[in-house]
């Protein structure tokens, strides 16, 4: 499903905005490297004496910094984490944007390196770049984010606001959230399924850097910070993509040269946010729809109103997409349908899987 959404919001409350923290308008040059596709287990939780807490913290930032990178467009800087010996670098879609080449900096220091894009996959807001030169370059430890636990102690590690290789320190609040980013340019919001909420503080240049376990492994890609629409950032609330998702889509756009797996469901239309005559949100409107997908088979058309998915409401496209993304391919769902005429009618859709990128 192809979405024209226009806002960002979280999914449990509808009630606060979120804005990537990825990129980060000018700012001073610096650094980062470090990743691998070895998958280890986080550790569990222990009560630990603040100075070996400390101990800790040391350890773990002398291990992954030196994979930590600052990218840096022409218009924007962001961060990334050396992914393999080969010189990829796994980072976020909205930090590279519509770039191709860029510039990427170690955290250890150096001068800068060029890379270029790989491929992206705006729908997951991932991306990887490739540096031309990999000498010396170390990559990152992956740990498996299905082994996280609520209270984990976490690290994020990027370049905020340009200042490189910089360390903020937190816990992992929740799991299993589902969260969506700013559309940029008319195309659909990315959409985060089992976003790792964190208290670790994540600001603009933070996105495409690293969430660490006290193990020195990534367990997530610090990716949005939540904004209170009326009081501006709200602190200590951020989200990252769980390493299991970033890995798996890593994997394939270094092997096949982009997605050919989304693992996402499509309901097979086009759609945007149907409103009323004040103007408020009332439905999903479908402008098209895809030959032989799931909705045209279920006699979906264009012009049609979708209301509720499964008798849950759909006000907006971005509340649509949000709910797809819990969903499989193969899945059957009841779709509540308004039709230009007035008429209220009911359809059993089969999922097919959400497009990969070309």
């Amino acid at each position: 499903m192809e979405l024209s959404g226009k806002i960002v919001r979280l999914a449990a409350t509808g009630l606060v905005a979120l804005s990537v923290a990825g990129c980060h308008a000018g700012g001073p040059a610096g650094p980062a490297p470090r990743s691998d596709v070895r998958a280890t287990t986080p550790g569990p939780a222990t009560t630990v004496a603040p100075a070996q807490l400390e101990t800790d913290f040391e350890r773990v930032i002398k291990k992954v910094l030196p994979a930590i990178v600052q990218i840096t467009t022409t218009q924007a800087l962001g961060s990334g984490i050396v992914y393999d010996t080969g010189g990829h670098i796994l980072t976020n879609a909205h930090v590279v944007g519509t770039s191709r080449e860029f510039q990427v900096t170690l955290a250890t220091g150096g001068r800068p390196r060029k890379a270029h894009l790989v491929n992206t996959f705006p729908a997951g807001d991932l991306a990887v770049i490739r540096v031309d030169d990999a000498r010396g370059l170390t990559p990152a430890v992956f740990g498996r984010s299905a082994d996280l636990q609520v209270g984990q102690l976490v690290l994020a590690m990027g370049n905020p606001l340009g200042f490189s290789g910089s360390v903020t320190e937190g816990i992992v609040s929740a799991l299993g959230r589902t969260v969506s980013g700013e559309s940029h340019g008319g195309s659909a919001p990315a959409i985060i399924t089992n976003a790792i909420q964190t208290s670790a503080p994540i600001n603009p240049g933070n996105s495409g850097g690293a969430l660490v376990d006290l193990s020195g492994n990534v367990i997530g890609i610090p990716t949005l910070a939540a904004v209170d629409p009326d009081l501006g950032a709200a602190p200590g609330i951020g989200f990252a993509i769980p390493s299991d998702t970033a890995t798996d889509v890593a994997r394939q756009i270094i092997r096949f040269g982009r997605v050919v797996n989304s693992h996402r469901a499509a309901l097979g239309v086009r759609v945007g946010t149907a409103v009323d005559s004040s103007g408020n949100p009332i439905g999903v409107v479908v402008g098209a729809v895809t030959p032989e997908g799931g909705a045209a088979k279920a006699g979906i058309r264009p012009g049609d109103v979708i209301v509720k998915v499964n008798g849950t409401p759909t006000p907006s496209s971005n509340a649509l997409s949000q709910l797809l993304a819990t969903l499989k391919p193969g899945d059957r769902v009841q779709i509540d349908l308004q039709h230009p005429d007035g008429r209220r009618s009911t359809a059993i859709v089969t999922l097919s899987e959400l497009p990969p990128t070309g």
